[in-house]
């Protein structure tokens, strides 16, 4: 089980080395990368495509319950459970 201190530096080392790409859709997805490593969420290996249809691996996170209920609760407001969106992105 990660520390807190283990979980702050996955979620500022995702800042400090995707942060920085162009694009609100990979920033979204640091942001994402963030919440996972702050609520603790294992890291794995996935496969994406780019936009020339090549596929590419990276590293990112899973997911766990506490990531699950931070998202649960952030979509929740006055018009029910799915009031607001939660973006996971695009990984660069």
């Amino acid at each position: 089980m990660s520390t807190p201190d283990d979980r702050i530096a996955k979620a500022l080392e995702f800042a400090n080395i995707y942060g920085g790409i162009d694009g609100g859709h990979h920033k979204t997805w640091v942001i994402d990368q963030m919440v996972r490593a702050l609520t603790g969420c294992p890291t794995d290996k996935f496969t994406g495509t780019d936009a020339r249809g090549q596929t590419y691996e990276f590293e990112g996170q899973g997911a766990n319950e506490e990531y699950a209920a931070f998202v649960r609760d952030h979509r929740a407001g006055d018009e029910g459970p799915e009031t607001y969106d939660w973006d996971v992105g695009s990984p660069p």
